[in-house]
């Protein structure tokens, strides 16, 4: 098998935003962050405070009805940050209730630019188990979210950021 013909376990895609990566970063670190730039939509709301180190935590209330693909209803994970570099690097994997944690991870990689900054969105499911692999599920969000969610934080970035409660 060559390389072409392996499965792949990870999505990247980039997009420019012009603003400079601390004021990426800002809604990147910020449960409501989370929930304003989500294109999936399944993530409906957020309790906890922006994060502001690796293991850090905060709860996201999520309906998986968005996707129609897996009949889990009204839930709650926990989201648990792996990689925190203020302004350059922020990651996190997903858990929670019954399943715990499942092993896929969601980041973003923050590159200064001479106007503003290149945004590195990515999605690894390389680490989950074979039972959630067999679910047929993964990738939960496909390549387009993925570039759809980029442009949402764009917007959300030219707009101030997330809003205060």
């Amino acid at each position: 098998m060559t390389d072409a013909d392996q499965p792949t376990e990870r999505i990247e895609v980039a997009r420019p935003i012009p603003a400079p990566p601390a004021d990426v970063f800002a809604v990147l670190r910020h449960p409501q962050g989370h929930v304003a730039i989500d294109a999936s939509g399944m993530l409906m709301d957020a309790t906890g405070e922006p994060v502001e180190a690796v293991g850090d935590t905060f709860v996201v209330h999520m309906d998986r009805e968005a996707l129609n693909d897996f009949p889990l209803g009204v839930y709650d994970v926990t989201i648990r940050i792996v990689t925190y570099e203020p302004d350059v690097e922020i990651a996190w994997k997903v858990g929670g209730g019954s399943f715990g944690e499942i092993g896929h991870v969601y980041g973003y990689r923050l590159e200064p630019t001479d106007d503003g900054t290149l945004a590195t969105s990515y999605y690894d499911w390389s680490e989950i188990s074979d039972d959630w692999r067999a679910s047929g599920i993964f990738p939960v969000i496909s390549e387009g979210a993925l570039r759809a969610t980029l442009g949402i934080l764009d917007r959300t970035v030219r707009r101030g950021g997330v809003p205060e409660a």
